[in-house]
């Protein structure tokens, strides 16, 4: 790839997600409406490179920190029918590459496809998050954060993740799509 000079600001080194700052959502049908949750409990890094192409990221997320806003429902995806905690405790993401996206006429920030591998329930599938840069810029306290936008759509089957629930004609309880975003904060540790 031609392109190798880093998003203004965008300093080379590694940054630490700042998980106060930061936030993974997702959203599934359920019924006939869409239930959106988060994980409140997950940490990473973003080692950006001299060529912000060979730039890498790693994730990790507790299962266990799901919030649904309905502790039933949380409980039982917890369980070893849907996310089976007490095996899988977590989830992780690496990324394997990094590509421009195409930004259209009306993208007001640069745009990425990072292309990594997502680890659930003991099994592995390649995903693309297409990612916004939104800047960089020294926080309160003197240090220097970085702010992405991400989101990808993944199917729960890709990951053996079955349970559901018939319903009249051919309809189920729980939809196989599962669409995740991140809002993630960034902080330089070292540079």
């Amino acid at each position: 790839m031609t392109e190798t000079a880093a998003p203004p600001g965008l300093t080379t080194g590694t940054w630490t997600i700042d998980p106060v700052h930061s936030e993974i959502t997702f959203s599934i049908r359920h019924l006939m409406t869409t239930v959106r949750g988060s994980f409140t409990d997950f940490g990473g890094t973003i080692a950006i490179a001299d060529d912000p192409f060979l730039s890498t990221a790693t994730a990790e997320i507790a299962i266990a920190s799901i919030d649904t806003r309905n502790a039933e429902r949380d409980a039982h995806v917890r369980s070893s029918e849907i996310m089976d905690v007490e095996r899988h405790p977590t989830m992780t993401f690496t990324t394997t590459g990094v590509a421009s996206a195409r930004t259209g006429r009306r993208a007001r920030h640069p745009r990425y496809g990072v292309d990594g591998e997502l680890a659930i329930r003991g099994i592995t599938n390649p995903v693309r998050l297409l990612t916004e840069f939104h800047g960089t810029s020294v926080d309160p306290w003197g240090g220097m954060r970085a702010g992405f936008t991400a989101s990808t759509r993944i199917l729960r089957s890709d990951f053996g993740i079955q349970f559901n629930v018939p319903l009249q004609g051919d309809r189920l309880v729980l939809g196989d799509e599962i669409d995740i975003g991140l809002e993630i904060q960034a902080v330089l540790a070292d540079g």
